[in-house]
């Protein structure tokens, strides 16, 4: 079983300049978060659940261009990543994105 901590961390979009930054995950079902594009963009929730072992996050975006954009993310264990889908509000189309941690 995985400890939530893990999700901790500066955790930059592979195929972007775009960057999470998970400071921590509370018992109650949320992190402290941020997200950069490069500049800081509002985050209307951020939470985590686990489920069947597995670590999931969601953080919903509410800024200027980012009206409900969602990142909905799983925590691959073998390969030390955040993967899954990026919702992308204004244009209503949704993409595949990782997240590797900085190091």
């Amino acid at each position: 079983m995985l400890t939530k901590k893990i999700l901790v961390g500066d955790w930059l979009r592979t195929d972007a300049g775009y960057k999470i930054l998970l400071t921590k995950v509370n018992e109650n079902g949320t992190l402290d978060a941020q997200y950069f594009n490069p500049n800081p963009i509002n985050i209307g929730k951020a939470i985590w659940e686990e489920s069947s072992g597995s670590l999931k996050i969601i953080i919903e975006l509410r800024d200027v261009n980012y009206p409900g954009s969602t990142y909905t993310l799983s925590y691959l264990t073998d390969r030390d990543l955040l993967a899954g889908e990026y919702y992308q509000a204004v244009e209503g189309l949704t993409f595949y994105v990782e997240f590797a941690r900085n190091q």
